[in-house]
């Protein structure tokens, strides 16, 4: 079985910081995927992948890449899904873990606050991103490579 390792949907990502965290302390590999150059800190563990600016290129480098040894951290439903048929383990930036159960459910809501977004019903984005999301996300990750270090 291959190294565990984190892959980021990293564009919109406000985890990232805690992601290093966890990486060095458990000494996981990190790749951070984005559409333009971010800054990453210099070490062996981190690697930044740029892909190309064509709408959903970072979701498709992130898919293609996925496996039972990864763990994907995004907020994209539909690259969630992707990823889990991969077998990776996917949690949100919020430290919500998606699964084969909860992900059809997931897609039928984007899709039906899609609908009321359009047709004016729905304004505004998601809520504010606080320290208890943070908290919750760390415990999520360390939950989730866990998981696929026992593999």
């Amino acid at each position: 079985m291959s190294p565990v390792r984190i892959l980021v949907d990293a564009d919109a990502c406000p985890v990232k910081e805690e992601i290093y965290r966890v990486a060095f302390r458990r000494e996981v590999a990190v790749r951070v995927v984005s559409n333009s150059h971010l800054r990453v800190p210099a070490h062996p563990l981190i690697e930044r992948v740029v892909v190309s600016d064509k709408f959903d290129a970072a979701d498709d480098w992130i898919a293609e890449a996925a496996t039972p040894s990864d763990v994907v951290v995004t907020s994209d439903i539909l690259l969630a899904e992707r990823c889990l048929k991969a077998g990776a383990a996917v949690i949100g930036n919020s430290g919500k873990r998606f699964t084969a159960n909860m992900i059809g459910a997931a897609i039928a809501t984007r899709a039906i606050m899609a609908d009321l977004r359009v047709g004016g019903d729905v304004v505004g984005g998601p809520a504010p991103f606080i320290k208890a999301d943070r908290s919750r996300f760390l415990q999520a990750l360390d939950a989730a490579l866990v998981i696929v270090e026992r593999r």
